[in-house]
């Protein structure tokens, strides 16, 4: 999923090498560690993917990894593991639909906050009818992970290791 989310070409590191161990990030959704995997081209930055928690999905917590370029705009979203409706909300799935692509290439500079929203509720994101609560939870979690990593963007490509990390 990490090689979806990132276009070839994007780094030439091994990115399961170059990772991070991040501490519970309420930012992130998750309550436990999670990983930030770091891509570089020719040694700089080029993006990371976090593991990330949208926690009021209909059917619960909705698992994904967002890939973030170095310039703060979404690459991609992939859903790891959830438990939406089959049929219904599993659209959120890259196998049963092209919907997560919503997100490619948005960002803090093209997507003002209070569009960072489903269309129903004034933002710019669309959605399926019918099954508004999974992508309004998919997509406040893409939100809260880009304004995350736009805020600790040079901590999580430093050496050393973010606050509440062990090195």
């Amino acid at each position: 999923l990490i090689d979806q989310t990132l276009p070839p070409g994007s780094y030439d590191n091994q990115l399961l090498r170059d990772s991070l161990t991040l501490p519970p990030t309420p930012e992130l959704g998750t309550d436990q560690p999670s990983t930030a995997y770091r891509a570089r081209w020719q040694g700089k930055p080029s993006a990371v993917v976090l593991e990330a928690i949208a926690p009021d999905g209909y059917g619960g917590k909705i698992n994904m990894i967002i890939a973030i370029r170095y310039d703060g705009e979404v690459s991609g979203v992939r859903v790891v593991a959830h438990n939406e409706t089959p049929g219904l909300g599993d659209y959120i799935e890259i196998a049963k639909s092209q919907w997560i692509h919503i997100f490619d290439g948005a960002s803090l500079i093209n997507t003002r906050d209070k569009d960072w929203n489903v269309k129903k509720d004034g933002g710019k994101f669309d959605y399926m009818t019918g099954a508004t609560i999974t992508p309004r939870a998919m997509v406040q979690a893409v939100h809260h992970a880009v304004l995350y990593f736009n805020a600790k963007r040079q901590q999580l490509f430093a050496s050393t290791p973010l606050t509440g990390d062990k090195p």
